[in-house]
């Protein structure tokens, strides 16, 4: 019997030995690969259809995203109220997103109620009809949705600052448009889709409790035709034409009481080794609730309810970007304190204690990450959609653990010089 007087030992999360689950994988009988996480926690599945058809693939602005959003917007046999209806019949979700390299169509529901409704997924995945009204729909929206953003500061400084960075033409840096929403055609979506979503360009991925027939009902659906035929998709680099200025000042609305502040620099991509020791530079930076942004420009200073830094996640190329709203009055103040902060990590070590508490935290995230199948399988996806395996994974959880207060100095020095970064407001 458990001595309830005793408290139970503390154990640091780095102490804990973290393992990937491994992925069950088949093949359906066209060539599409299935990657599966089994679990019977929940009687739920998530199933998430990848294509190479994010806007790095586009010759026209918004067309990747517009294909992708009007998929699901009606077939030769159903309307979108109909589809949008069956699925919500059987409380289901069905979400579409496309980012710069990929875009997905994932379905979530109840295992009992999946066979009923594959043939649903099947209808939009293959045989989307992009209606003139639905287009137009998506036009009025969309342009009304922007019209409304471009009134917000951290909505322009969002859009700005990635221009900057990559440059307004490269696929990280362009930006929405009204022009571009009104030059959308539905026989150029018909083509975009007819071109990316092909089933030679499908990956499916599948997790949770998953029907004993799961492969059988994948392949009368997905694995029985070469549709849309063979499409060979040749992922072109793209040169990045960062701005030549580094400072920027814009002026967006006369009322607001607050400007939103971007400070970023370009960064290597996930494949360089200096990528996973960043991400702990970074969460000492500007990571987490108790980073160092937070304590000085939050609690200290109080010049704004929240600071943070990132690590884009881009395939080709990535940067590290620091944003924050603050009071109009102290914008450029807050800037002087970010560049204090990123001198501080060039001169000074960082205390043990310090460290210690943000391997804890690191460890501990990626814990909460693994927290069920459908955590595991994102991880997963990530990895494989950037030709990467479980070895990535474990030299980045080796990194954590291991890495010095002298090489993240050294990280600093080479990183964090202030005047290797674009600063932009917009008040």
């Amino acid at each position: 019997m458990i001595n309830r007087k005793i408290a139970p030992e503390i154990k640091d999360a780095t102490a804990f030995d973290i393992t990937l689950k491994p992925y069950e994988k088949v093949t359906l009988d066209n060539g599409i690969p299935v990657y599966i996480i089994k679990s019977d926690e929940q009687d739920t599945l998530q199933l998430e259809l990848v294509f190479p058809g994010g806007s790095w693939y586009e010759t026209e602005n918004l067309v990747a995203s517009a294909t992708n959003f009007l998929m699901k917007n009606g077939s030769s046999i159903h309307s979108a109220l109909e589809i949008n209806e069956n699925i919500d019949y059987y409380g289901a979700y069905l979400n579409r997103n496309s980012h710069h390299e990929y875009a997905t169509y994932t379905l979530h529901c109840l295992t009992k109620h999946f066979e009923t409704l594959v043939p649903v997924l099947q209808e939009v995945i293959q045989d989307p009809s992009f209606p003139e009204e639905e287009l137009a729909i998506f036009r009025q929206n969309m342009k009304q949705r922007l019209a409304v953003n471009l009134q917000k500061c951290d909505f322009v400084a969002n859009r700005h600052i990635d221009k900057y960075l990559f440059g307004e033409f490269h696929p990280y840096g362009r930006v929405s448009s009204m022009d571009a929403y009104d030059a959308l055609q539905a026989p150029i979506l018909q083509a975009f889709y007819k071109q990316h979503y092909t089933y030679n360009n499908c990956k499916i991925f599948v997790a949770g409790n998953l029907p004993a027939n799961l492969v059988q009902l994948l392949n009368n659906a997905f694995g029985q035709e070469k549709w849309n035929g063979d499409a060979s998709i040749v992922r072109a680099d793209m040169p990045v034409l960062a701005a030549e200025e580094k400072k920027f000042r814009i002026f967006n609305d006369e009322n607001g009481v607050q400007g939103a502040v971007r400070v970023a620099r370009p960064f290597p991509n996930r494949y360089h080794p200096d990528f996973p020791k960043m991400l702990v530079l970074n969460t000492i930076f500007g990571g987490y609730f108790g980073s160092r942004l937070m304590s000085n420009i939050r609690e200290e200073k109080g010049y704004t309810y929240g600071i943070h830094s990132q690590l884009y996640n881009f395939r080709q190329t990535s940067a590290i970007n620091i944003q924050t709203e603050a009071g109009r009055d102290v914008c450029e103040a807050t800037i002087e304190e970010i560049y204090k902060e990123l001198r501080t990590l060039q001169q000074e070590i960082v205390p043990e204690e310090e460290l210690h508490l943000v391997r804890n935290f690191m460890i501990g995230s990626i814990l909460g990450d693994l927290d069920g199948a459908f955590e595991v399988i994102q991880r997963w996806k990530n990895l494989i959609l950037n030709g990467l395996d479980e070895n990535y994974f474990y030299n980045n959880i080796k990194v954590i653990k291991t890495i010095t207060a002298e090489e993240l100095q050294e990280l600093a020095k080479e990183y964090f010089t202030p005047e290797d970064f674009y600063e932009l407001v917009v008040i």
